[in-house]
């Protein structure tokens, strides 16, 4: 099927926090380049329920955030998992706040501003450090704001709720986070999802996703949208803000 491919490899996991836009993108753009697959999240409560569903084998996290204060994250971070090795990122060079952070279980630190090729190195010494980096866990966790899709148990939450899928709306929704904010025509879906030669695919199309934005947009802000003429695209509430 032209510009969507079923491949999925096992990658290390990063989770980035961190409030200003344009860090985060930077950031991102790295940690893939380094090989790795970025999380990002704006805010604590947004890092913790996205470290819930992917289970970061790192995080960068920022100290100063609009929610929860970086170290109040840190400490409900450890605490749900006392191994993950997480990097602390400050505009701060005061030494007890270096000491308050690394003294609440941060493995290391950058102070801003700092060069995108330090925070990669140290953050491939703490995945070595871990054993992350040689295992190369399955990655079969999806990430798109408040809904994370899990493929190996084949589970679905949005905002921490967990949500009941057929096999086939499972599967279309899986080629959807696959590709998100991209437009999928119906043709797509149905070599991806069924076959082409289906007939009336069309309309099937239409009615799996139908009853996929009543389970998943039920009492939210919608999801998944429809490009008039074009096809079906997933995205995250906030593009819509």
């Amino acid at each position: 099927m032209a510009g969507i491919s079923g491949t999925r490899s096992g990658r290390v996991r990063v989770l980035i926090v961190d409030d200003e836009p344009a860090l985060t993108e930077v950031l991102s753009v790295a940690v893939t380049e380094a090989g790795w697959r970025p999380y990002p999240a704006a805010d604590g409560h947004s890092a913790l329920r996205i470290a819930r569903g992917c289970a970061p084998h790192a995080v960068v996290l920022d100290g100063m955030l609009p929610d929860l204060d970086g170290i109040q994250v840190l400490r409900r971070l450890r605490y749900e998992n006392p191994e993950l090795p997480i990097l602390m990122l400050t505009a701060r060079d005061a030494l007890e706040f270096r000491i308050d952070g690394l003294a609440n279980g941060a493995d290391d630190y950058v102070t801003k501003p700092f060069s995108l090729e330090e925070v990669v190195l140290r953050l491939r010494g703490l995945l070595r450090r871990s054993g992350a980096e040689r295992t190369r866990t399955d990655d079969s966790v999806r990430v798109l704001g408040d809904l994370v899709l899990t493929g190996e148990s084949r589970e679905v939450h949005r905002d921490g709720s967990r949500i009941t899928l057929t096999a086939k709306e499972f599967e279309l929704l899986s080629l959807l986070m696959e590709h998100p904010r991209q437009v999928l025509s119906k043709t797509q879906i149905l070599d991806h999802v069924w076959t082409s030669t289906f007939d009336g695919g069309g309309n099937l199309v239409e009615v799996y996703i139908s009853s996929l934005r009543r389970k998943l947009d039920r009492g939210r802000p919608p999801m998944i949208h429809t490009v008039r003429g074009l096809g079906y695209a997933i995205r995250p509430v906030e593009d819509g803000r």
